[in-house]
């Protein structure tokens, strides 16, 4: 009896024991189930968090892995049609990322943004992608690509992709600029000339508009350039080095068939005037902290103001009618390069042998047509701005005002629009010359340091 109570008795302290066990291992399934679950629940939702690989060892004496940044100004996407340019932290939209880009409008996919931070921690979320409703009908468009989720305030780059599921770090990236609000600017006035191509050789011209921009009060001018002519290249770089012109490199022919026009129609290709609207916007991101204005206009433009001596007088003045108001637009006269100043006064024997036109012998200015609309282009305080057109803003904060004609109006010296029309029937206007002695002797300043012109002369 006390054997078989001695084996009941264990038999029972071993069902104990089992029990315990299986408490113990129910408690950790029950666990690693909660566990499971909210880890379903964190990666189905907008963002997806991910450590990039950091025991890549980079050759020579760095032995930290960099994020490879882009090696061109446009980037292609990887498997799509698309291609990203540059990225910027948007502070009027709660920090969100803003990507600009070329999207081809008849081939839309989900598209998904990693960005990363010094530490090459990476997020991937979901985006909004805004085409520009200013495409004129080609088929690739200027285009916002907007990072949506919350913001990685840190964030030091951004890649576009298709895929939602990892960050490669092989892959290019964009640094993002903008980082930080500024209320102080390096520079007042900056023009945005948005393209040169089909080796565009004006040399006199390019050199008086110059010179007549910084007598105004411009202190930046940033070009983007696909091609110029030799003669134009030697003036480019001459401005470079002064520390006036920024050139920033626009290879878009190497990627797409670029139009030279913007009718579709009558200029075939995939993409409207070499992407005009691409560089306006990305000159418009590229300087909001740095300028407290910005230009938008032509490289055979100049944006005149007929009542004051400088455009800071202007813009105070105009400022101060429109306290809350960030577009000014302003109309855009012809002054045909066929019809010329008749005492020959500035036909000048030193300029003779520079390619170009000579805007100083151009005093004739096509009339205003009833009922016809002039064009537009703007000063813009860059800050007010989200998306541009060619003449005026696409989405832009607190309103535009049109600036009287006889304040101010742009000087565009080129092919007559209203070609019938004889001298008589023309308007006198010699804006221009009221500048003439400073002018002429900065022009002939740039053109003897650039090589145009002999020292002696």
């Amino acid at each position: 009896m006390l054997r078989v109570k001695s084996d009941a008795t264990a038999g029972i302290v071993a069902t104990k024991g089992q029990m315990e066990k299986g408490k113990v291992l129910l408690s950790l399934l029950i666990v690693l189930s909660i566990i499971g679950i909210l880890v379903l629940v964190y990666m189905i939702g907008d963002a997806y968090y991910i450590q990039a690989p950091t025991a890549i060892k980079a050759p020579l004496s760095n032995n930290k892995f960099k994020i490879l940044e882009a090696s061109y100004p446009i980037t292609p996407i990887r498997d799509s049609e698309h291609f990203m340019v540059s990225a910027f932290i948007d502070h009027r939209l709660n920090g969100f990322i803003r990507v600009i880009s070329i999207i081809n409008r008849n081939c839309l996919q989900p598209l998904y943004c990693v960005y990363c931070n010094a530490e090459k921690v990476c997020k991937t979320v979901h985006t909004k992608v805004q085409i520009h409703s200013d495409h004129f009908g080609f088929p690739y468009g200027a285009s916002d690509v907007i990072c949506t989720g919350k913001p990685m305030t840190d964030a030091t780059h951004v890649l576009i992709t298709v895929k939602n599921d990892s960050a490669d770090l092989k892959m290019e990236y964009l640094p993002i600029k903008n980082k930080a609000v500024q209320e102080t600017f390096k520079f007042n006035f900056t023009v945005c000339i948005s393209n040169l191509f089909g080796d565009y050789n004006n040399v006199l011209q390019f050199a008086q508009t110059m010179e007549m921009y910084k007598l105004l009060g411009v202190q930046h001018v940033v070009i983007y350039n696909t091609s110029s002519g030799p003669d134009l290249e030697k003036l480019l770089k001459h401005y470079e080095m002064e520390g006036i012109l920024e050139i920033v490199p626009w290879p878009i022919d190497q990627f797409l068939n670029p139009s030279s026009g913007w009718n579709i129609k009558l200029h075939k290709g995939d993409i409207q005037y070499y992407g005009q609207l691409v560089t306006l916007n990305e000159c418009i991101y590229r300087h909001m902290y740095q300028s407290k204005y910005v230009l938008l206009n032509d490289i055979d433009e100049i944006i005149m103001p007929y009542k004051h001596a400088t455009l800071q007088s202007l813009m105070e003045d105009l400022q101060s009618a429109h306290p809350s108001i960030g577009v000014f637009l302003i109309e855009n006269h012809i002054f045909p390069k066929t019809q010329f100043e008749e005492s020959g006064k500035f036909k000048r024997a030193e300029w003779n042998n520079i390619p170009g036109v000579n805007i100083m012998e151009h005093i004739y200015r096509e009339p205003s047509r009833k009922n016809i609309y002039n064009p537009t282009k703007m000063i813009v305080n860059p800050r007010k701005v989200q998306q541009t057109s060619v003449h005026s803003p696409l989405k832009h904060f607190r309103g535009s005002v049109l600036v009287p004609f006889n304040v101010c109006r742009i000087v565009h010296v080129r092919v007559p629009l209203q070609g019938s029309l004889t001298k008589e029937q023309l308007v006198v206007d010699k804006r221009v010359w009221d500048f003439e002695q400073e002018l002429i002797h900065n022009i002939d300043h740039t053109l003897k340091l650039s090589g145009f012109l002999k020292a002696s002369v």
